[in-house]
């Protein structure tokens, strides 16, 4: 398989100025920098494109939930910090993550119960997703978004790489095995996502078994 390189550089960094969180922008920065600068290159999947993408994609499948200004935060937050984990292990990620937002956002002007709930998406995202609210359906959707889009087998590739490196006996018939697998007990679980990337998904997953 023949990787593709994914292009962080200064047309990336134009698009992180159009970020809209503004009142929390500095979070944004700060993890974005953190991301960049400290990420294990090795994430071919699970890196600074991927948390951009989670929280574009979740910003939009909020719009259509209908839910709040401050959940709208909280869901950006969350998306912010739900990959974050990596940064000090592969393993129980999410745990970390929601260790980390922990401590930065007991310094911004969140309840507790707020940070709960940002800790409980992130959380939601950990396999097999198990979302049991509003805004953490939002963000597992978010986060498993590409599985409906036409971009699936680049960033499925990207994961295969990922996967690869840190288990180099993986094959890609083993690979092929894990996407049917996956896609066939996969659920989107918003209405957004249901209607406009489970079609989709469906096809992908029957072009890998014919493959």
């Amino acid at each position: 398989m023949e990787n593709e390189t994914i292009n962080l550089g200064t047309e990336f960094s134009k698009r992180r100025l159009n970020f809209g969180m503004t009142k929390y922008n500095h979070i944004y920065d700060r993890i974005f920098t953190k991301l960049e600068e400290n990420l294990d290159p090795n994430l071919t999947y699970h890196n600074l494109e991927h948390t951009h993408l989670v929280l574009n994609w979740a910003r939009e499948i909020a719009k259509t939930e209908g839910v709040n200004d401050r959940e709208l935060a909280l869901i950006e937050i969350a998306a912010l910090y739900h990959d974050c984990g990596f940064l000090v292990s592969r393993e129980e990620h999410e745990k970390r993550g929601c260790e980390l937002a922990r401590a930065d956002l007991a310094n911004e002007d969140f309840t507790q119960e707020e940070i709960e709930s940002v800790c409980g998406m992130i959380m939601a995202t950990k396999i097999p997703q198990t979302p049991t609210n509003q805004l953490e359906r939002v963000l597992v959707d978010a986060d498993l978004y590409y599985l409906g889009t036409e971009d699936y087998e680049k960033y499925s590739n990207f994961l295969y790489q990922e996967l690869k490196h840190f288990n180099p006996s993986l094959t890609d018939e083993e690979w092929k095995q894990i996407q049917i697998k996956f896609l066939e007990t996969h659920q989107y679980t918003t209405d957004f996502a249901k209607n406009n990337l489970e079609p989709a998904k469906k096809v992908h997953l029957e072009r890998i078994k014919r493959s």
